[in-house]
Order: C-alpha cells, then structure tokens, then sequence
C-alpha cells in the first residue's frame, strides 16, 4: 500500500537526496553498507513475515536455482551476452533458457524493492504510484473490450499483478503463462491470498510453443514481456494462433523510438546495458514490432508510444530517479546479508546490476530513445478461420 508522507518529511527526504547526490560512489556504498549493518536487525525482527505478499531481505532467494548455484547461473548469463556493440545474446537459441534464468534470479529482489507488477506506467496527476499502476493495467481490459465469462491471456505473467488487475476490472477469466516455475508458484499465492483464485489460473511455460488449443481466447494482452522472445514474430504467431477470430491482442513493447540513432555509439551502449539487465535478447525498433504483428496475420488497430502520449503525464522512468539515492542504500542491506552469508552467493551481483540498469533506463527515458511502452492494438480478422 501507498502511503501519503507530510510534506515535511518528504521535504527532508528531497535535502537528503541532494546531499547523497554530492558523495562519491565510494562514499554512497558506505553510506549503504552502514545503512545495512545498522537496519538489519529490524529487518529480521520488523519486517520477517509482517507482509505475506512480500519478501524480505533475510528471504531473497535465486528462485528456481538452488542457493549454491546462483553464482553460476549469474556469470553463465553474464557471459551469453556479446562484448561487441549491439551484439546482445550471441546464441539466441539459449534466449528462453536464459530468460527463464534471469527471472529466477531476479524475482524476489523485484518483488521486494518494486511491487508485484514488473512494469513501468506513466505518473498521472494528483495519483500516487500504484493508482498509476492500476490506470496502466486497467486499460488492457477496456482496450480488449472484456466482458464477464469470456477468457483473457496474460503473455508474460510475472507473478501476476496486471493479471489481478485485468481479472477484478473486467469479470473475464485471465490465464497466466510464464517459463519460469518460480513464478508460477508466487502468482498463484498471490491469487489465492488476494482473492483472484476464482478468475485466475497459471501455468508455466514458452509463450512461443503455447499449450492451448486454436481459438482458445477472447483476448490476449503482454505488458513489457514479448520483448524476451528470441523473435517477435513467434510470440505473435502462437498468440494469433489461440486467440479467436475477431479477438484481440495489445502489447506494452519494449522499443527503440524514432529518435534513437544505430550510428551513434552512446545510444547503442544504453541499449546494450537495457539489454544485459534485463534479459532481452535484442532491441527492436517500434516499426519492426508493428511489421510483426502484421505478418502474421494481425490486423494494426492502434500504434502509440504511451510514454509521450499524455502532455500531463510525468515520465514513466521518474519512480527509478525519485529513488536513484535509495539504490546504494539497498544495494549496502544486500551487501550486508551476503557478507553475513544469509543470502545466496551471486544476489549481491545481480542486485548490483538491476542498480546499474536504473541509470541506462532513465538515460533511455530522458534522451527519448527508448521506450517500454509502445501501445500496439492487433486484432485477429473475423474471416480468420475461413482464410
């Protein structure tokens, strides 16, 4: 839950920040580490199972890998990316392995230091961080036209927080898919425990070999999850293929926008490090996504780039700048849990590098080459069947 500080309190949140932003990085680690050593105790004693939903420090864990080998998963990742510009994941045939990796790695330290929604939105106005996270998901069901009884897929489900939202506002019947187990069995705990058992269900699996039936769905929806595939045109193609005739399917895309130059080394460095930190094999262009869809088959109802599309929205990227001073903070409690050998060996690593990726997305978010939000709006034609 969001909760609303006076004005004097995050007054003095903003000072702190300019005086955090004024140490060198030598400096803020040790501010973190302090921070760890000196918080840890109420983080055994406080936070252990005071929230259900929600892990804590002293439970971060590498999710589907045993604890003794998230370090070799982590440098086995590592080492799949190319050293050469733009060259991403260099065997793309290992991509749903090594995405079904980087989600066990990385689950519960989103789930603890982000929420259970694994997406970006754009901060409206006068609404607080999870009312504009809510506005972001709550737009699939309307943007799909969902209706009480009919049956929704969620491509890329994480551990389910859009699939929570989409299934409450809509009465429709939402299926989760995601490869990793890990997830499977944190989303339906989430269901249970919030309710959303009856309209929800989950399953593991690769949303490019999807285990459904044709003409399965009412609708389909991928909030900043096809971006994993090793092509977009396969991930379309099974989504066409159990989607209904006359159904359709919108995705949040993560793109290259129209400002971003191949030819300038600084923006092919930013998206190399979007990449790496995020598990994506490569960078498309919003115009290849739009090619995708329609050479499968979908018809292009709707292109628009929700990060610029509202003038009195703010950024979607300002919820990584407001907390850039909490990162170090974080990162010295991590630090600390590693060093005291209550977390496995490896997490510090990966939590170093969701650190350093906040900065490559918020230059991607401010020089405007980058966007996680490309609103694409396909539907499957009627005649489909008959074609």
């Amino acid at each position: 839950m969001a909760v609303a500080l006076p004005k004097a309190v995050t007054g003095a949140y903003e000072r702190l920040a300019g005086e955090f932003d004024k140490l060198s990085t030598t400096q803020k680690y040790a501010v973190g580490i302090a921070g760890g050593v000196t918080s840890l105790y109420l983080l055994a004693k406080v936070l252990k199972g005071s929230d259900r939903d929600k892990p804590t420090t002293l439970q971060l864990s590498g999710g589907s890998i045993e604890a003794s080998k998230v370090k070799t998963e982590f440098d086995a990742y590592a080492d799949s990316y190319g050293k050469n510009a733009g060259e991403g994941i260099t065997d793309r045939s290992k991509t749903v392995h090594l995405v079904d990796v980087f989600y066990s790695l990385v689950t519960d330290i989103y789930e603890w230091g982000w929420g259970q929604s694994f997406h970006f939105s754009p901060k409206l106005p006068n609404k607080d961080l999870r009312a504009s996270e809510a506005a972001h998901e709550a737009r699939i069901a309307a943007l799909l036209r969902l209706q009480p009884g009919q049956k929704a897929l969620d491509c890329g489900c994480g551990v389910g927080g859009p699939m929570r939202t989409v299934a409450a506002v809509s009465g429709a019947h939402v299926t989760g898919i995601t490869i990793n187990q890990y997830q499977v069995d944190r989303a339906k705990t989430h269901n249970a425990r919030q309710g959303l058992a009856p309209l929800t269900d989950v399953v593991r699996g690769d949303f490019t070999n999807m285990p459904f039936k044709e003409n399965t769905f009412d609708g389909a929806y991928a909030i900043e999850a096809t971006c994993h595939a090793p092509k977009l045109e396969q991930v379309y193609g099974e989504i066409y293929r159990v989607l209904k005739p006359g159904s359709y399917f919108v995705s949040y895309e993560w793109v290259s926008t129209k400002d971003f130059d191949a030819n300038n080394a600084e923006h092919v460095k930013i998206m190399d490090e979007i990449n790496f930190g995020n598990g994506l094999p490569e960078m498309r262009t919003w115009k290849e996504a739009e090619d995708a869809g329609k050479g499968v088959g979908f018809e292009l109802v709707m292109s628009l780039d929700l990060a610029t599309a509202s003038v009195v929205a703010g950024p979607w990227y300002e919820r990584l700048r407001m907390g850039k001073y909490t990162h170090a903070i974080n990162h010295g409690i991590v630090s600390t849990v590693d060093a005291l050998g209550l977390a496995p060996k490896g997490l510090k690593e990966v939590h170093h590098m969701l650190v350093e990726v906040a900065k490559s997305l918020i230059q991607g978010g401010e020089s405007g080459i980058f966007t996680p939000m490309h609103l694409l709006l396909f539907r499957k034609p009627a005649a489909a069947n008959k074609k």
